[in-house]
């Protein structure tokens, strides 16, 4: 019934959004502006109703958690970073029908999940600051998915991921992108040496493991990542255990995924995490994947 348009990897630094602001830092994020802008610009030539985010923002302790309000609206300040993202205003539609149907799909496959339509729920920045750059217009239906997940294994992520893509192309009559919102590995700067590291990753083993995944991305090597990701996740301190990318590569067919990434904004330092923009290919799953593998936890 349904499409899955486009699949992408993103960044959400708020330093995008002070890039916007005037004073010493402006225009200092354009290139990851211009990358959301690019994928906003290729969800519109492919006709997208709606985009599912992955938001490492959203933080939960006990199941899967999907935002699908029919609306949202107000002034946001970061509560983490305050002198970075402060009185945002935002206003975007959801899109309830498509979040309860995922819910439904990923809970049939054991892995439990709340869609939360009749909800006070605001949006986290993981979603609010690539909406700003690739929604302006309001043109897309927003859904969040929580990805922060404090006590979770990253298989379930992968099966949820699994359960978006069934749930589009099974019972959703609509054209959807999804967005893994996180890093690579995500080690803040030291408090006291904020600005020092503000273009900077924070230790040469964490970037020069990211250039690593980063080329195996480009090849295309999805075993060699998938076999790689707990150990990745932990050791490089990746954003809400990379929980964000287990389900992106879930939607896509985990190690079984055939796509080489593009990179459309290339990868970069910001305040001791290393951040990138990559949009994923979207190919069929070949109907003989293999299972994900006892050790991934």
């Amino acid at each position: 019934m349904g499409k899955l348009a486009l699949a992408a990897k993103i960044t959400h630094v708020p330093s995008m959004y002070l890039s916007e602001q005037d004073g010493p830092h402006y225009g200092c994020r354009q290139p990851a502006i211009d990358g959301h802008r690019e994928i906003a610009r290729r969800c519109r030539e492919l006709a997208v109703d709606t985009i599912v985010v992955f938001d490492t923002h959203w933080l939960v302790n006990s199941g899967y958690h999907i935002n699908c309000a029919p609306s949202w609206e107000g002034v946001y300040t970061s509560n983490e970073l305050p002198h970075f993202i402060k009185n945002l205003p935002f206003a975007y539609a959801g899109n309830p029908e498509l979040g309860q149907l995922i819910a439904q799909t990923a809970t049939a496959a054991g892995v439990l999940t709340r869609a939360h339509d009749a909800t006070s729920l605001s949006l986290e920045y993981g979603t609010l600051v690539p909406m700003r750059y690739m929604n302006s217009d309001k043109r897309f239906k927003v859904v969040s998915i929580s990805a922060l997940c404090t006590v979770h294994n990253l298989i379930d992520s992968v099966e949820l991921g699994r359960a978006v893509r069934r749930a589009i192309e099974d019972q959703y009559d609509g054209t959807v992108a999804v967005l893994a919102s996180g890093s690579l590995s995500h080690r803040f700067a030291q408090n006291g040496r904020a600005d020092e590291f503000l273009h900077k990753v924070w230790d040469p083993f964490l970037e020069t493991v990211d250039h690593h995944v980063v080329d195996l991305w480009r090849k295309g090597d999805w075993k060699t990542f998938c076999g790689m990701l707990p150990e990745y996740a932990v050791k490089c301190h990746g954003e809400g255990t990379m929980h964000d990318t287990a389900m992106l590569l879930g939607v896509l067919g985990w190690d079984q995924y055939q796509g080489q990434a593009e990179v459309v904004t290339p990868y970069f330092g910001s305040s001791g995490t290393g951040q990138i923009n990559a949009i994923f290919p979207v190919s069929a799953i070949p109907k003989a994947a293999s299972g994900t593998g006892s050790t991934l936890s």
